[in-house]
């Protein structure tokens, strides 16, 4: 049981930390810094596979990772085992290790993979920027309940993924794109989910099986598709599985069709439909040629359902 004067520690501790990273001092201590790597010796699948050579993956923790987020850990531990090279840091050294990534990018390109945990999260977009300042993209960004102070998510990112929790103190950050963000974002607020809380929602392997899932296809699915995706922000409900969509994509009611309809035949649960089309019912008849966006994984398939000649 966490009693509230840990709660407060830990939330002084975190804004201390953010306001010390943001005015570009950094809090941890003097002397040589030693990133900690998961897997100081490869498994036999990570040996020469091919994916190694094409990707990073940087992981953070949040404030007092050792004890809260340790599920950073086992993630990067399940990345390493898929063979690509994945290391864990805490956030309070996040400029250092994105100027690393610079120049590591530099000699040697990579896709990069950035994934973090409540201040984790924080560090991952801080990174993106300072990426984005050196022209680098970022392949996938996941921040997991990153707290309110988080900035936008920068165009550098070709797919971003926020899960998180509204209510909560230590997290709680419904993030917003960039106003120049035109790629893939898809963001879940998991406060109903009475099982998730901001100390166990790192660990969650529902949760580690898509990321991993998105990962292994980051080779294979080019980030543009055509047009501009569609953000997916949702209420998970209590009792829908959670399903971490990657984007959604605009397809085009024809005659008879209904939100209905359309869950049905694209395989998707009605209520994520009503949410991200705003002030369109459950059964009410669309209008032929209505734009509805269905949330979709990459690679995306095939829209079967364009919009009607003239429209």
């Amino acid at each position: 049981m966490i009693k509230p004067s840990q709660v407060a520690t830990i939330i002084a501790g975190a804004m201390l930390s953010a306001c010390l990273f943001l005015l570009g001092l950094d809090p941890a201590p003097a002397g040589p810094v030693a990133a900690s790597s998961v897997a100081a010796t490869p498994s036999p699948a990570a040996t020469e596979p091919a994916a190694a050579q094409h990707m990073r993956a940087y992981l953070f923790r949040g404030a007092i990772g050792l004890i809260f987020s340790r599920g950073m850990d086992h993630l990067a531990e399940e990345i390493e085992n898929a063979g690509i090279p994945a290391n864990v840091y805490e956030f309070t050294i996040c400029q250092l290790i994105a100027e690393g990534a610079i120049r590591e990018y530099r000699k040697d390109p990579a896709l990069i993979i950035l994934i973090g945990h409540s201040m984790g999260g924080f560090c991952v977009l801080k990174f993106s920027e300072m990426l984005q300042a050196a022209n680098i993209p970022v392949s996938l960004a996941v921040t997991i309940d990153p707290p309110q102070i988080s900035p936008p998510v920068p165009s550098n990112i070709e797919r971003y993924l926020n899960i998180f929790l509204s209510k909560s103190v230590l997290g709680g950050s419904h993030i917003k794109p960039a106003r120049d963000y035109q790629s893939h974002f898809a963001s879940f607020d998991l406060s109903d989910r009475k099982e998730v809380s901001h100390f166990n929602i790192d660990k969650e392997d529902v949760f580690h099986q898509q990321f991993l899932a998105k990962i292994g296809q980051l080779t294979t699915t080019p980030a543009k598709v055509d047009g501009v995706p569609a953000p997916l922000n949702y209420v998970v409900p209590p009792d829908a599985g959670i399903e971490l969509w990657d984007t959604g994509m605009p397809v085009f009611a024809r005659p008879g069709d209904t939100l209905q309809t359309i869950a049905e035949l694209y395989r998707v649960p009605l209520w994520s439909l009503t949410q991200v089309n705003k002030g369109l019912t459950e059964n009410a008849p669309l209008v032929p040629g209505e734009r509805v966006v269905v949330p979709r994984y990459l690679p995306l398939a095939e829209v079967s359902r364009q919009a009607p000649a003239g429209r």
